[in-house]
C-alpha cells in the first residue's frame, strides 16, 4: 500500500454484534430472484433476533410486516442515538446497517465539534450525501430499501403506511434521546420546544456540541455550573438565550445525576478527531499505550456518571425479544 508505513503495525481485531445480517442481505436475495431464501431470511431474522418463536408458523405476509416493523423501531432509536451523541457514521449504504440496530462498519466517523448539520465524516463523501444532518433521511432511505424487498410478500401500498410510521416516530425518538443527554424529564411538556431552541442555540453560538451537553446535564440542576465555567459568556449571549431561558426551568430526569462528581470538572470526555489522534501517536511512535488506558478510564467514569450501563435501551440479546 501506498498510503500506509511498510512494513506496517498489524493486529487481528474481533469485531463482536448480535446480527452481521444487513438490509443488503435482503437485497442481494432479490436481486438474484431467491423468493424461498428471502423468507427463511425473514423467520429466522425473526426468531433468532427478535424472539418471536412463532414466526416460522406466521403467513409469510405477517412475518414480513413483523420484521420491517421491528426494525424501522430499531433504526430509528439508533439514528436518534447518533445525533444526541454528536455522532457521523459515515458511510450509511444499505451494507451498513444490520438488522439489529446496532453500529458498526463506521470506518471514518467522526463526532461532532460544534453543531454543524452539513459535518462530513468521510474524506471522499464530496457532496456530504452522509453528513450529521442527513443521517435521518439515509437512515429513512435504507428502511424504505428493506421494504422493497418484501414485496414479494405484501402489497406496496401497506409497505408505503409501515414505513411512514418510522418516519412519524422518528421525530419523537430524537427528542427524547436528546433530552436524556442533557439528563432533563423526558415527559417535560417543554420539551420539544427546548431541543429545538438547544439546537439552534449551539449553531448560532458555535459552542463546543459536547460542552453545551455537558454544562447543562441536568436542566435547572446545571444552570449555576453552566454560568459558573469559561463558557458561560456565551450562555449569556442574545444567541443562546432562548434556550437557557428553558433549561433554566427544565426538570432533571429521575435518574440523572447533575450533582455527580464528574460533572463538576471543568470539560467534558470526547472523542473528537484531534484526541484520536493524540492517543494514537505516541502508540505508533513510542509504543506507549497509556493515553488510551487514561482514556478509556475517563469513559468508564463517564458512564457511571450517565448510568450508561444502567440505561443502555432496548439492547438486544440473542434470541430474546426487544422491550
Amino acid at each position: 500500500r501506498n498510503d500506509e508505513p511498510s512494513p506496517t503495525r498489524a493486529a487481528v481485531l474481533v469485531r463482536l454484534s448480535h446480527s452481521h445480517i444487513r438490509i443488503g442481505s435482503f437485497q442481494r436475495l432479490i436481486y438474484i430472484d431467491d423468493t424461498p431464501s428471502l423468507e427463511r431470511l425473514i423467520r429466522y431474522s425473526l426468531v433468532t433476533y427478535y424472539g418471536v418463536g412463532n414466526a416460522d408458523d406466521m403467513p409469510i405476509a405477517e412475518a414480513a410486516e413483523t420484521l420491517l416493523v421491528l426494525v424501522a423501531e430499531r433504526l430509528a432509536h439508533l439514528v436518534s442515538s447518533w445525533m444526541a451523541a454528536g455522532f457521523v457514521h459515515g458511510v450509511l449504504n444499505t451494507d451498513n446497517f444490520n438488522i439489529s440496530g446496532e453500529s458498526f462498519d463506521y470506518g471514518p466517523w467522526r463526532f461532532l465539534p460544534l453543531m454543524n448539520p452539513g459535518f462530513t465524516a468521510a474524506y471522499f463523501d464530496h457532496q456530504s450525501r452522509y453528513c450529521y444532518g442527513r443521517q435521518p433521511q439515509a437512515t429513512f432511505w435504507a428502511l424504505c430499501r428493506l421494504a422493497d424487498c418484501m414485496v414479494p410478500f405484501v402489497a406496496v401500498e401497506r409497505l408505503e403506511k409501515l414505513v411512514q410510521k418510522h418516519h412519524d416516530m422518528l421525530e419523537e425518538t430524537m427528542i427524547e434521546a436528546m433530552l436524556r443527554r442533557l439528563g432533563i424529564d423526558t415527559s417535560w411538556d417543554k420539551g420539544n420546544a427546548l431541543v429545538a431552541a438547544f439546537l439552534q442555540a449551539m449553531k448560532a453560538s458555535q459552542i463546543g456540541f459536547d460542552e453545551a451537553c455537558f454544562d447543562w446535564y441536568g436542566g435547572a440542576a446545571g444552570y449555576a455550573r453552566a454560568h459558573a465555567n469559561a463558557r458561560a459568556s456565551l450562555y449569556k449571549s442574545n444567541d443562546f438565550k432562548p434556550a437557557a431561558d428553558l433549561l433554566a426551568n427544565a426538570p432533571a430526569h429521575p435518574n440523572a445525576q447533575p450533582d455527580h462528581a464528574w460533572f463538576q470538572q471543568a470539560n467534558p470526555v470526547h472523542m473528537r478527531i484531534e484526541q484520536v489522534e493524540a492517543i494514537w501517536a505516541p502508540i505508533a511512535e513510542h509504543d506507549d499505550w497509556s493515553y488510551l488506558h487514561e482514556k478509556l478510564a475517563e469513559i468508564h467514569a463517564m458512564s457511571d456518571a450517565y448510568h450508561l450501563r444502567e440505561q443502555a435501551p432496548g439492547g438486544i440479546l440473542l434470541s430474546q425479544p426487544i422491550r
